[in-house]
């Protein structure tokens, strides 16, 4: 499976230029059963990211465009009279597919924004009173602009606890930007990306993963580290026990993913910020979620060894 995961990286890195961390971190999110939160400036490169991954995963997909109009039933779907019939007949929205795009999330309003939370958490939606499964896998990417943007509807603290990460692109460096302007349009590049992991594969990394090996001193290091979020008083609240399993799956699946069969610190250091960042928030920080500099605070203030 090493392969076909290098190969993903490495198609996808085609697309994304110099932003091999990124994906990284997105495949290790995928890999973890999480979903993934891309936040960033416009035309930084959230949706042709989520729409290369897509392609190398070979999954059923949809993209929903978020606006400020958008209802619940255009996306979970909704019953429609069949004269024919003399009954209501379901037509699934989007949302039944394995990799969806909620392209802009923070466009839309609550209402609809909370649409998701069932899917994302349970695997499953209630429309009209009827509990249906999702397709297995699923995962869902969204993608939101800062929240001081103009036509944005913050998510709330419930809904970013249900994405297991959350990344920003950031700037292309100065070599990326240059093979960016001289060379062909990524957009136009991504019909020739091709699967490198299909469902069957998925599945397995997935199993794999849980299989990883941590020691009784990671987890002491790492329950170091959640209790300091909840004790300290530069943080309004701590992690919660679901933020806690997301960051141990997912330095598991990053111990994996660089070929080892155990974790070490580093894995949790490497994923801690994209796993707590959206989590967190300073005490004195009553606007948004401040996470950045908490994490990497974090990290410096608690010792691998206690």
């Amino acid at each position: 499976m090493h392969k076909q995961i290098a190969q993903s990286i490495e198609a996808v890195g085609k697309i994304l230029l110099g932003k091999e961390e990124q994906i990284k971190l997105a495949l290790t999110c995928l890999f973890s059963k999480g979903h993934l939160l891309i936040e960033d400036l416009p035309g930084m490169g959230k949706t042709t990211l989520a729409q290369a991954l897509a392609k190398v995963v070979r999954l059923n997909y949809n993209r929903i465009q978020f606006t400020s109009d958008l209802l619940p039933a255009d996306i979970l779907g909704v019953s429609i009279y069949d004269n024919d019939t003399g009954k209501f007949s379901f037509h699934p929205g989007p949302i039944f597919s394995q990799f969806i795009l909620a392209d802009e999330i923070n466009r839309t309003t609550p209402k609809s924004q909370s649409a998701l939370l069932e899917a994302m958490e349970e695997h499953q939606v209630t429309v009209e009173g009827q509990t249906r499964a999702l397709p297995a896998p699923f995962f869902v990417i969204a993608t939101q602009n800062p929240a001081t943007h103009a036509g944005t509807f913050p998510l709330p603290e419930s809904q970013l606890d249900r994405f297991m990460m959350r990344i920003e692109l950031g700037y292309p460096d100065a070599l990326a930007e240059r093979t960016l302007l001289e060379g062909e349009d990524r957009r136009a590049m991504l019909t020739q990306v091709s699967a490198c992991l299909g469902p069957e594969d998925l599945v397995e990394i997935q199993s794999r993963t849980s299989d990883v090996k941590v020691s009784e001193a990671l987890l002491d290091y790492l329950q170091r580290l959640v209790q300091h979020t909840r004790q300290a008083p530069e943080y309004a609240y701590g992690l919660s026990p679901r933020g806690t399993l997301a960051l141990l799956n997912c330095a598991k699946t990053w111990a994996y993913m660089d070929g080892r069969s155990h974790v070490i610190p580093e894995d949790i250091q490497a994923v801690l910020p994209s796993v707590i960042e959206h989590r967190l928030r300073e005490s004195a920080d009553y606007s948004g979620h401040g996470g950045t500099a908490l994490a990497q605070r974090l990290l410096s203030t608690i010792d691998v060894v206690g």
